[in-house]
């Protein structure tokens, strides 16, 4: 019997959502507001789905605790109070969006569960806003 259980997070981080390929004006063009060169901030709310059997010895799919560890050290410790662009390798040549966010957080959180066990993330840029990926 598939069972998900899910895990909430949160984390401030700062972007800019804008090619480097492209002029101020196409970049304004395409992303408003999101490409101001001095950056802007999101009060992000992660949700971390992951789906598997029930183990009968323990009862769980997976201990919370385990979950919520996971997800402070691969995400939260890497994202929060950063500037995305800036910091984090991924988005050095990737635009920080919801979507592509929601995938690198999805690709650092897979590696750690075990096999077995399905991921999926979905992730608020802001209360009405957000994306969801499950590879």
């Amino acid at each position: 019997m598939k069972v998900t259980v899910s895990r909430k997070a949160h984390f401030n981080a700062a972007h800019r959502l804008y090619r480097k390929d492209w002029t101020d004006d196409q970049n304004e063009n395409i992303f408003g507001k999101c490409a101001n060169p001095h950056y802007h901030g999101h009060n992000y709310e992660l949700i971390v789905h992951v789906r598997g059997n029930i183990d009968p010895e323990t009862g769980y799919v997976m201990d919370m605790k385990v979950l919520k560890d996971l997800i402070k050290s691969e995400v939260e410790e890497k994202m929060d109070h950063k500037n995305l662009n800036e910091e984090i390798v991924e988005f050095s040549d990737l635009i920080p969006s919801a979507e592509n966010m929601a995938v690198v957080i999805y690709n650092w959180l897979k590696p750690h569960l075990d096999q077995a066990h399905t991921l999926s993330v979905t992730l608020y840029e802001t209360p009405r806003n957000y994306v969801s990926y499950s590879g």
